[in-house]
């Protein structure tokens, strides 16, 4: 059966580039991003981990970490790392899962039969500290990912845990949000919300970010 939006993510054990992981000690409290490659040495791979490779800083400032994974074993991902680094300008920082047997694959649904029975479609799971699934992005193989994206995406499942709003379309951190229907509470809104909102409609009432300083994160 496949994962969904606020199921625990699965724990396991397996070889990566870094060595033996153990998924839910490597996460620890922080949140994490897992990521699937069809195979090493392909184009679109080799410039995601190459881009992902870069913003460690900013994954940081969120307190993610990143890991991918293809169904290649562990000799093969460290000679695909050198490529990596030599042709996208970077230094490979995070670990790729070697999943030789399709046991993470497995867990996590990333083989598509349909697309290929035994490759890893370009799946993407944001986890949570508390190992629970956000957010869930497949992309065929011939589609790179948008890695702004993903951490547009955290940033506002960040802010969304820590205040009573959500984040209206194409939103980018600093943007007005939108106050949740649920909160109706005047003297609650005033509260939380100190700068007021719009009421456009009934149901949807503007506010300016409450996060008003983003900072290191």
């Amino acid at each position: 059966m496949s994962l969904r939006l606020g199921d625990t993510a699965p724990d396991f054990e397996q070889d990566s580039s870094e060595g033996r992981i153990s998924f839910y000690d490597w996460l620890g409290d922080s949140w994490g991003i897992l990521f699937s490659h069809p195979a090493d040495f392909t184009p679109v791979c080799t410039t995601e981990l190459g881009l992902t490779a870069k913003l460690k800083d900013e994954f940081a400032k969120r307190n993610v970490k990143a890991i991918a994974l293809s169904v290649d074993p562990v000799d093969s991902h460290q000679e695909w790392i050198k490529d990596i680094n030599e042709t996208q300008g970077c230094s490979v920082n995070f670990p790729i899962i070697a999943d030789q047997d399709r046991k993470v694959s497995e867990l996590y649904d990333m083989i598509h039969p349909n697309v290929d029975s035994s490759l890893t479609v370009r799946s993407l799971f944001v986890i949570d500290p508390n190992k629970k699934v956000r957010l869930i992005i497949t992309y065929p193989a011939s589609t790179g990912r948008n890695f702004n994206e993903v951490l547009r995406v955290v940033d506002s499942l960040q802010l969304t845990d820590d205040h009573k709003v959500a984040t209206p379309g194409n939103w980018e951190r600093g943007g007005d949000v939108v106050i949740v229907p649920s909160l109706q509470d005047e003297d609650e809104i005033k509260q939380r919300f100190p700068q007021g909102y719009q009421a456009v409609k009934s149901y949807l009432r503007m506010t300016p970010d409450p996060k008003a300083n983003w900072g290191g994160n």
